[in-house]
């Protein structure tokens, strides 16, 4: 693990809290100066860091080597105490972020309590690097390249047969075609992020869904 993935994990545990939270916190603070990091990007989670490093590969970046560490949150409930501890009554370290729309009321008062505004409407969340996905970023990624684009991607994975017989079971049946394709991509355990990085890779540079893009857009700031 380089230096960057020691303070990604660092930031994990100390936001943890518990018995290991001050030497995760002394080790954080060591790294971020020694890997001089620009922006802590966080997101909700490991499909949410794939799909936004698998991006950056597209464009010819790496987030890492150039200061931009992406950090999965665990649970949406945890970005106040992240904010805490790596904002500005932590380790002063500059910010942003992207979340789904149900989640956005905790990115706002997380914000809020970090000191980094009041009273908070979703321009000034984007005006701070806080970006909001309509649904999630699964969904986004879906209407992104669409459906006949993610009916070949599940070929390619696959997974074809596995996705007929999930759409034909009871439940499914009454849904719409994006909403079974959403639903079978979070079904199997690490199916989310093994799509994420797949639909990335089919999007058009120009369709690219605006709050990832504009996440992306934050960190050559």
């Amino acid at each position: 693990m380089d230096d960057v993935g020691r303070f990604r994990s660092a930031a994990v545990a100390w936001a943890a809290g518990g018995r290991g939270a001050a030497p995760a916190a002394a080790s954080a603070r060591e790294l971020a100066v020694r890997v001089r990091l620009r922006k802590v990007l966080l997101v909700e989670g490991p499909s949410d860091r794939v799909a936004v490093e698998t991006l950056a590969a597209c464009l010819g970046r790496d987030l890492d080597a150039e200061g931009f560490p992406v950090v999965p949150l665990g649970g949406v409930t945890g970005i106040g105490r992240f904010l805490e501890v790596l904002g500005p009554r932590g380790l002063g370290l500059d910010v942003a972020g992207l979340c789904d729309a149900a989640e956005e009321r905790w990115f706002r008062r997380g914000l809020e309590r970090a000191g980094l505004g009041g009273t908070l409407g979703r321009a000034d969340m984007e005006r701070r690097g806080f970006h909001v996905c309509v649904a999630d970023l699964g969904d986004e990624l879906i209407r992104a390249v669409g459906t006949d684009t993610v009916r070949q991607v599940i070929v390619a994975e696959g997974e074809w047969r596995a996705f007929r017989t999930f759409r034909n079971q009871p439940a499914q049946r009454e849904r719409t075609v994006e909403q079974q394709l959403h639903r079978f991509m979070g079904t199997h355990s690490g199916r989310k992020s093994q799509y994420a990085r797949a639909l990335v890779r089919r999007l058009d540079p120009a369709g690219v869904p605006r709050p990832l893009a504009r996440l992306l857009a934050d960190a050559t700031a």
